[in-house]
């Protein structure tokens, strides 16, 4: 059998479980062979397959998600580190990035909130070669991760990872206050939604859930902001679909000016408050 024949069995594999069957495969394979996925299917497709394939097809049908299987997930063109001990980096998050980059093309001082893997954080910087960055994260697994990615991506002599956590007095003490941009993709998720298995079952629940109305996050970090930018720094917060009005209220109650920027699916997704 080739790798080609291979794929095809595979994608019918996981067709039940994702509806990027064939993608799945192709990385799969390619990680099984420790080569890119376009090296696969450039200079791999009549190879004979690896016997390692089958074990992460069987990890991929219990829909643990790719990212975590392969260790690694592209965001903003830059390659990231990944476990379960942080959430995935969606596209729809580089949003975010685009927005923080339009607002302070001129930003030397970045925070983010929650910074998981640092995706956002380091995403900014490396557009950014004369800021200096700080991430802060609740979770020291995470921070681990981040500084990883730091250092992989030659930005760990500008970016700080602190264990930090916003529902405790004395937090915003960090190094680099206040900041030009403050960045934030905090938990937004409903307490009792319903979320499918590849993230109800391996993302970290403490990045995922905010309460019954998801809103307890802004709640307690939005109203803090003000005393965390500089003048004429902008807050770029990352929302969920239906939490616009919600969060812009929270925002406005805090001396906020809102301006709402939507993904490339038309969707509300990021507020800039100034």
């Amino acid at each position: 059998m080739r790798i080609a024949d291979s794929l095809r069995e595979a994608a019918q594999t996981l067709a039940p479980v994702s509806d990027t069957a064939r993608l799945d495969a192709e990385l799969l394979m390619a990680h099984a062979l420790g080569v890119s996925r376009s090296d696969l299917l450039l200079r791999h497709m009549d190879d004979a397959p690896p016997a390692s394939l089958d074990a992460l097809v069987a990890r991929r049908l219990g829909h643990e998600p790719i990212a975590y299987i392969v260790g690694h997930r592209e965001f903003y063109g830059l390659d990231f580190r990944v476990s379960p001990a942080v959430l995935i980096p969606r596209p729809d998050s580089e949003t975010l990035v685009e927005a923080a980059l339009a607002a302070r093309p001129d930003a030397r001082s970045v925070l983010d909130c929650g910074t998981g893997s640092g995706a956002l954080l380091l995403a900014v910087l490396a557009n950014l070669p004369a800021a200096q960055g700080t991430g802060i994260d609740i979770s020291p697994d995470a921070l681990e991760i981040a500084r990883a990615n730091a250092v992989a991506l030659g930005l760990d002599d500008r970016a700080r990872m602190v264990c930090a956590d916003w529902n405790e007095p004395g937090w915003s003490d960090l190094p680099g206050a206040p900041f030009d941009l403050v960045l934030a993709n905090p938990p937004y998720v409903e307490n009792d939604a319903e979320l499918g298995p590849s993230v109800s079952a391996y993302e970290p629940s403490s990045a995922l859930f905010a309460g019954p109305g998801g809103l307890d996050a802004y709640q307690a970090l939005v109203p803090q902001l003000p005393g965390l930018l500089a003048p004429g720094g902008h807050a770029l917060i990352e929302i969920g679909m239906h939490q616009e009005e919600e969060v812009s209220r929270i925002a406005r109650e805090s001396g906020f000016a809102v301006r709402l920027h939507r993904d490339l699916g038309e969707r509300p997704r990021v507020l800039e408050l100034t």
